[in-house]
């Protein structure tokens, strides 16, 4: 999962799709990738509009590689525990 994508997810929101994942024998990524599929109908012209939006927002400032490396790697150790 990204960084970007566990800003945006409430911690309640993962631990909820992290059940629903390990009930169903599935990743949370599965689930949410099947979430955007199902959510991204429409008129082309709306597709087309949510596009030039995010298009226009433009790059996400990513921080140095190795700090961001420690930072997934906290959360990972944060999320799947040694065993």
């Amino acid at each position: 999962m990204t960084h970007r994508l566990q800003i945006l997810l409430e911690e309640e929101q993962f631990d909820r799709l992290a059940r629903r994942a390990k009930s169903e024998g599935r990743s949370v990524g599965s689930l949410i990738r099947e979430a955007v599929d199902y959510m991204w109908t429409g008129t082309d012209d709306r597709k087309e509009a949510l596009l030039n939006a995010i298009l226009a927002d433009g790059p996400m400032p990513v921080p140095d590689p190795d700090e961001l490396a420690r930072e997934l790697d906290e959360l990972r150790g944060s999320r799947f525990p040694a065993r």
